[in-house]
């Protein structure tokens, strides 16, 4: 049986220059979804997995999300004192124990795959799981947590993937099918961003992954890829290469590409609709604006 996964790295260096100017002076990852930041959606799929070690590979002008993660007394005090204990649960999940949360800087913009090697010291020889903030899934059980247990009868190493258009398979990491049992797919190779005409299925990597500790060994070894960056996919795809098994995960769930403002918004609708303190009044709100928009034309 293989080990239990407990430690996750988060990558969280990037810009976000899509979302310029907000992300001048917010890191994107505390961008919020209705009313709960994009980090924290992420911490909280961590958590259901059973993940108990949380490593973020951040860069500079990230203090926010220290400090998000931190206890903030003077706000608890007030809210207490004010008997606002509805609001004080909502924090409670914000605030991480001692020890349970590490940072290290990613000094250069390398890459996905340099981001998780930076994470190296703290993975040491365990199993880890990647979470990507941007991708955000809407599940009934959450999709890291339906990879686990997935995991935890394969062993190797695991992606998530979904059908994507053949047109959109340049934009992602896709992959090469060896046997498709359904909800697992066993892979005899991976892509970064294909031509259109090259990919071989339509299987996309979505941002979640488990990952064996042989993968960190691999970035290490690896060049530049697309992009002129340290691919996580070539070391992943090197895995299959050594003999070792790769495995994808088609999970079930609607996931949401927060990197775009367009699936941001997307996910903001979705999300609020799902909300029972917000549905009625937000789905009235956009019933009117369709009818006014149709009228219109």
């Amino acid at each position: 049986m293989p080990r239990k996964v407990t430690k996750a790295v988060f990558p969280v260096a990037g810009l976000g220059t899509r979302f310029l100017p907000a992300t001048k002076a917010i890191p994107k990852e505390i961008m919020t979804l209705v009313d709960r930041p994009l980090i924290q959606y992420a911490i909280d799929e961590a958590r259901a997995a059973g993940i108990k070690e949380f490593i973020f590979v951040t860069s500079r002008g990230k203090s926010a999300l220290e400090d998000y993660f931190d206890h903030a007394p003077e706000l608890e005090n007030s809210l207490r004192q004010k008997g606002k204990d509805e609001l004080l649960d909502a924090l409670k999940s914000t605030n991480m124990e001692s020890g349970a949360i590490a940072y290290i800087r990613q000094h250069q913009a390398l890459g996905l795959g340099h981001a998780v090697w930076c994470a190296r010291r703290l993975i040491a020889n365990e199993p880890f799981a990647v979470i990507l903030p941007d991708d955000v899934i809407a599940a009934e059980k959450p999709c890291l947590q339906q990879m686990v247990e997935a995991y935890e009868e394969t062993g190797g190493s695991m992606v998530a993937a979904m059908e994507v258009p053949k047109d959109k398979t340049s934009s992602y990491g896709v992959l090469d099918l060896k046997e498709d049992m359904g909800s697992m797919v066993s892979v005899k190779g991976m892509v970064e961003k294909p031509a259109v005409e090259d990919a071989p299925s339509n299987l996309a990597v979505i941002g979640r992954y488990i990952l064996a500790p042989r993968v960190l060994q691999n970035l290490s070894n690896i060049k530049r890829g697309v992009g002129g960056e340290i691919q996580l996919t070539d070391a992943i795809a090197q895995e299959l290469k050594n003999g070792h098994d790769v495995f994808g995960y088609r999970f079930r769930g609607q996931r949401f590409d927060c990197g775009s403002k367009a699936g941001f918004l997307q996910a903001t609708v979705a999300f609020g609709l799902s909300r029972p303190d917000l549905q009625d009044e937000f789905s009235e709100f956009l019933n009117e604006m369709t009818m006014s928009r149709q009228a219109a034309q």
